[in-house]
């Protein structure tokens, strides 16, 4: 188990989110494709690969999160309310990252760049964040926000296109 995977796990509760959690599954395949990505060997790496695939499949299609084992993600990763959860690859997420329900976080058109997410980001369900950007660590993205412009760290940015509401510390 990777050592990310497992403060995963404290921010569920433990193992017991097992029981109860369905995006626990999710970012359990997503550490072990990223676990994977490190494998020295090709041919092991090759054919590690062939259940990783099978079980990324499997999961993206029941729980509908697609997090692909490309994606920079710190540890600490939570998915409240899992479903319609879709990372571009070449996002990068930070540590201890809470995630809602309805998200895309992906590039503007094919080959543009990607979103960079700092630590301690709450990104509120049906939330879209695009393109070429950065958010700042100890940021809030509000409920049905369109993030298309850099959010500095500590604020809250809220509506379509996103309107930063709260610069500062937050406490």
């Amino acid at each position: 188990m990777s050592k990310y995977f497992k403060y995963d796990l404290k921010r569920y509760g433990g193992y017991s989110a097992f029981l109860r959690e369905q995006s626990i599954y999710c970012i359990f395949i997503y550490r072990l494709g990223a676990r994977i990505e490190t494998v020295n060997n090709d041919i092991i790496k090759k054919i590690l690969y062939i259940p990783y695939y099978v079980l990324f499949r499997l999961f993206e299609s029941l729980f509908g999160i697609s997090i692909p084992k490309e994606v920079k993600v710190g540890p600490g990763l939570k998915i409240w309310h899992f479903g319609q959860i879709f990372i571009h690859p070449d996002v990068v997420i930070g540590k201890q990252c809470t995630l809602r329900h309805g998200i895309t976080i992906g590039n503007k058109y094919e080959g543009s760049g990607c979103p960079q997410i700092g630590d301690n980001v709450d990104i509120g369900a049906n939330s879209m964040i695009l393109g070429d950007i950065k958010i700042g660590s100890n940021c809030t993205i509000g409920a049905m926000t369109l993030v298309n412009k850099d959010v500095p760290a500590n604020s809250i940015a809220v509506g379509i296109p996103a309107k930063i509401t709260f610069k500062g510390d937050k406490k």
